[in-house]
């Protein structure tokens, strides 16, 4: 039930409305009698009157009061014909009515809008000039390059309802594609209150045309010089057959990389590439397909990108406690290795400590000397007397987390690795020890390893010169005698590689697996024999093998590296619309993980602006600093980081933000959007044969209504404050009459 009161509208339940009159009545009568009875009446009126006028507030808010007013057009009534004009209306998938083109010819969407909305239509529309056409193109794209083109379907009718009080009805013509704001039934839902009914025209098809999309392009920032990046990508094909094609990959210099590619119809196809950096700096490099045959658009075919090489100086860390010879050919490997300086810790039960060239002779017990290590590789050592402690394991745990260093975890036939279960580098393990086979198990004929389907996707397990003879050089290494007693690996873990002949209750034996730990890596490497590799070949695979674990696990960690503060981010590639996660581990002058400060970053925009981020710190991680930038739009942001107060420390890094096609030409039209567009604002959707049916319908439909606009007195914050300032007077006005 409802009243009116003037410009007051009340819609009260029976029940709130009884409720309301009978609260009324007995305060009332309450107030009369408190009067009668108190020796101050003047005082006591006031407060009694104030104390009804409190009660009739809250019962007019129970029965939900509104400020009306009604707005009457002053003008003819309009239709409003929105047309898209985004880019994926310049597909070329639209056939001409047979009454504009007896050859039904094929167009794009919008040149087919065009020849649709004719002088004849228009003037049919407007009855006479009964009605007013307004007609508006909506998802244009934007003149300035650094802002994302899109198509949003329902902020236009919003903003058309809130600037037109006389519409009579609302045109969409439209491919029904939408990629930005609001879903398009929330306009719809807006219509619907308005009584505006939406009429729907879709254009285009809904079929994808013949097309080979390189959609995206996931290049790693920087790569080192003379050695291979791995380049992954995507492909798309809506052609009706399979593809042979090749894809080629091109620098500035015209150096060239090709690869062969089988696409199936109607898939994406997941593939990489490899490129070797032969010098330093950034270059810009294009990767390419040819266009196929019977291919409708060609200028999705390639996707430029850039990559910045870099000399390398990777600190590596060596904890051993026998030199069994799995560690002599480790640390020959990575002390020959130019990039790589070495440092070695042996713990010989019998002979001391090691001595010599690259060792040292003590665990780094300070953060500042172990955090100078990029990776840390712990052979068959563990908790034990003479060995590591359980402190030693909290800071290695913590360069992993905090500081994105790498760790390797290469057990041996002594099982000391055991041990470290219970210390705080267990949660790191990324496998599930078998507990009655703590020495492992040793196989008397030689077992081969067996890639999974990560693993041969894997630069890390990256032998060959190229993928596709990979598992070959991998099925042509020597087998291995022993290997840990793995159950299965943890969850969050990812296998590389698996004993070609065992299998436990879980699946095959896990050799090979990595993880994540913080912002740093782990390695598994459940063998002992990696330097048998060398038979034949001597030092090709088994170098080429440790010196890729080094690189892989210190790549984040020396994205931009200075002295006093590093600073590495997630996703390295981000689109505009993405929230990278900025991390930064900064040092004080001594070189400590950084107590009391704070990291700044100055960011500068492609166009030319800048931000500033505060990183705040980790409380829990030493020298940790996190934060956060939302990349809205494409190009080059150069990223300043310093330490608060020091202006001579600070370091650079370059986050390239991939510009992306929100509006690509070729895609399906989606019909289906506009038809629920137009069943929730009780329109229709018609097709151009139709058009004729949609004239007699506009002109069918009653004069628009006069606008209400509604303002909630119960629920607006004015009334709220109303009552408590009420409330506060008359508590205070009752303590100071009791007490004068």
């Amino acid at each position: 039930m409802s009243f009116n009161l003037h410009h007051l509208h009340f819609s009260p339940t029976p029940l709130t409305l009884a409720f309301g009159l009978i609260a009324l009545i007995a305060i009332g009568v309450l107030c009369v009698i408190s009067w009668r009875r108190s020796a101050h009446r003047l005082r006591t009126g006031l407060l009694e009157a104030l104390r009804f006028l409190i009660t009739l507030l809250v019962v007019l808010c129970l029965w939900k009061p509104e400020w009306l007013t009604v707005v009457d057009p002053d003008t003819k009534p309009r239709i409003a014909l929105l047309v898209d004009a985004s880019g994926s209306m310049s597909t070329l998938d639209a056939e001409l009515p047979e009454n504009i083109d007896a050859q039904r010819t094929v167009v794009t969407r919008s040149k087919w809008v065009d020849a649709v909305i004719n002088d004849d239509f228009l003037d049919s529309l407007s009855a006479d000039d009964s009605n007013e056409i307004l007609t508006r193109e909506i998802a244009a794209p934007p003149s300035d390059d650094s802002k994302l083109a899109g198509t949003d379907l329902s902020q236009p009718v919003i903003d058309l309802l809130e600037s037109e009080s006389n519409l009579r009805a609302v045109v969409l013509w439209s491919d029904g594609d939408f990629n930005l704001g609001q879903p398009p039934v929330v306009a719809a839902q807006k219509l619907l209150q308005r009584g505006v009914p939406l009429f729907t025209i879709p254009v285009g098809s809904n079929r994808r045309l013949p097309d080979l999309d390189l959609i995206s392009v996931t290049a790693p920032t920087y790569g080192i010089v003379g050695e291979k990046v791995q380049i992954p990508f995507t492909v798309r094909s809506s052609l009706d057959r399979e593809v042979r094609t090749i894809v080629r990959l091109r620098d500035e210099a015209g150096r060239e990389k090709t690869k062969e590619l089988v696409l199936p119809p109607g898939e994406e196809t997941y593939e990489s590439i490899l490129w070797q950096i032969d010098s330093e700096g950034s270059s810009t490099l294009e990767l390419s397909l040819p266009v196929a045959e019977g291919e409708r658009v060609e200028a999705n075919n390639a996707r430029k990108f850039t990559l910045s090489g870099r000399p390398e100086s990777i600190k590596v860390l060596v904890i051993e406690s026998l030199p069994r010879w799995e560690y002599r050919y480790l640390r020959n490997a990575l002390s020959r290795d130019p990039g790589v300086e070495l440092s070695c810790l042996l713990f010989h039960p019998q002979l001391g400590m090691g001595d010599g060239p690259d060792y040292i002779q003590e665990f780094p017990e300070k953060p500042e000397d172990l955090a100078k290590y990029d990776v840390v590789i712990l052979g068959d050592v563990g908790v034990e007397p003479g060995q590591l402690t359980k402190d030693q394991c909290e800071l290695i745990k913590g360069l992993v987390e905090s500081q994105a260093s790498g760790v390797v975890f290469l057990p041996g036939s002594k099982g000391n690795q055991r041990s470290l279960l219970d210390s705080p580098l267990g949660e790191l393990i990324p496998v599930v020890f078998d507990a009655e086979k703590p020495e492992g198990i040793v196989d008397p004929v030689a077992s081969p390893l067996e890639l999974t389907g990560e693993g041969r996707g894997s630069l890390l397990t990256l032998l060959a010169d190229t993928e596709e003879t990979n598992p070959q050089v991998w099925r042509s290494l020597p087998g291995f005698y022993w290997h840990a007693a793995a159950l299965k690996a943890k969850g969050g873990t990812e296998v590389l590689a698996v004993h070609a002949n065992r299998r436990t209750n879980f699946g095959p034996t896990p050799i090979i697996v990595t993880s994540t730990a913080g912002n740093g890596k782990v390695l598994y490497m459940g063998i002992d024999s990696a330097w048998r590799w060398r038979r034949g070949v001597e030092d090709k695979y088994h170098y080429r093998f440790w010196g890729q674990v080094a690189r892989w696990m210190s790549y984040q960690r020396n994205m931009a590296a200075g002295q006093r503060v590093r600073l590495y981010f997630s996703p390295e590639r981000p689109a505009p619309g993405d929230i990278v996660t900025l991390n930064a581990n900064a040092f004080d002058e001594n070189g400590a993980p950084l107590e009391d400060g704070s990291v700044l970053i100055d960011a500068l925009l492609p166009d030319g602006s800048s931000q500033r981020i505060s990183l705040e710190k980790n409380d829990t991680a030493w020298g940790s600093f996190t934060g956060r930038i939302k990349i809205d739009q494409p190009g080059e942001w150069k990223l300043v980081a310093r330490i608060e107060g020091s202006e001579n420390d600070a370091v650079e890094a370059t986050l390239l933000a991939q510009g992306i096609e929100l509006e690509k030409v070729g895609q399906p039209a989606r019909p289906d959007v506009l038809e629920e567009m137009a069943r929730i604002a009780r329109g229709r959707m018609l097709t151009s044969i139709q058009l004729p049916e949609l004239i007699r319908e506009i002109r069918a439909l009653p004069e628009p209504r006069p606008i209400e606009n509604r303002l909630a007195l119960w629920s607006h914050w004015i009334t709220v404050t109303l009552l408590i300032l009420l409330l506060a007077i008359f508590w205070t006005g009752r303590k100071l009459n009791g007490n004068f």
